[in-house]
């Protein structure tokens, strides 16, 4: 058991580092944080590097059932409570903090047999609904996400914490939008946008077995370069004076309405 006690201990330094974006990138790590969403890192078998816990987490009895679990893993830290505070992101840390392997995975692993429900994210800036979109994309039967170069990292804490331990085992692809056009082209699927300006509501039309669902920036929607290349626009009808639906609501709505509604 590793115990560290000191800021400058160069593993305290490194898990650090794992709250910026640039480090994530250059390690190819992310962190997961909380009781709840490392249970769930462990359950889906996402590849846990490491695992850090506070020392009070560490010494309280009723935690022991989750511990004995941890330790099959071959590096623990134990950091004392002051250094831990200095790594979560959460108001009432649980702690236990997980680093985690990114999976790989890039448009040449977009298999159209496989993935035959698709979801593109474009631009969408914010973690919780990036995390919450995730989510319900696994709920409702979607195969791929698709996230274009505009959108929030998908591994910042918030979207790993909101996402409920969707983003361990999600199919999920970063790419810019030419390239994803592309491929989505040459697998021959049928983009469908969400777009106010519109008169083609989302219920009243037919979806094609292999459908690329593009969800846009929650200020501006979707950028003319999805407006111009998709099949079709679609809107959700607003029967009260909103002119428009958060984009995770919106997300979801569409999503669970193409599962339950393709040929």
């Amino acid at each position: 058991m590793n115990i560290i006690k000191s800021k400058d201990n160069e593993k305290f330094k490194y898990v650090k580092s794992l709250l910026k974006n640039k480090y994530r990138n250059k390690e190819h790590k992310y962190l997961a944080e909380g009781l709840r969403t490392v249970d769930l890192a462990i359950e889906h078998n996402a590849d846990i590097d490491c695992i850090f816990m506070s020392k009070k987490f560490y010494e309280d009895e009723k935690n022991k059932k989750h511990i004995d679990r941890y330790l099959s893993f071959k590096k623990i830290y134990i950091l004392e409570d002051d250094l831990f505070s200095k790594i979560s992101q959460t108001e009432t840390p649980q702690g236990v903090i997980a680093v985690i392997n990114m999976k790989n995975l890039g448009l040449d692993n977009l298999d159209s047999s496989k993935h035959k429900k698709v979801i593109l994210l474009d631009r969408v800036s914010d973690p919780g609904n990036m995390g919450t979109i995730i989510r319900t994309a696994d709920a409702s039967g979607y195969d791929l996400i698709l996230i274009n170069k505009g959108c929030v990292d998908i591994y910042n804490p918030k979207v790993v914490r909101s996402s409920m331990g969707s983003i361990f085992y999600m199919d999920i692809i970063l790419s810019d939008d030419t390239n994803i056009l592309d491929k989505l082209s040459s697998e021959k699927y049928t983009i469908v946008s969400s777009y106010l300006n519109t008169n083609n509501y989302f219920d009243e039309v037919e979806y094609d077995e292999k459908t690329a669902l593009v969800v846009g920036n929650e200020a501006n929607g979707i950028s003319d370069f999805w407006i111009d290349n998709s099949d079709m626009l679609v809107k959700i009808q607003m029967f009260g004076k909103a002119e428009s639906l958060n984009v995770a609501i919106s997300s979801g709505i569409l999503m669970y309405h193409i599962s339950r509604n393709i040929k």
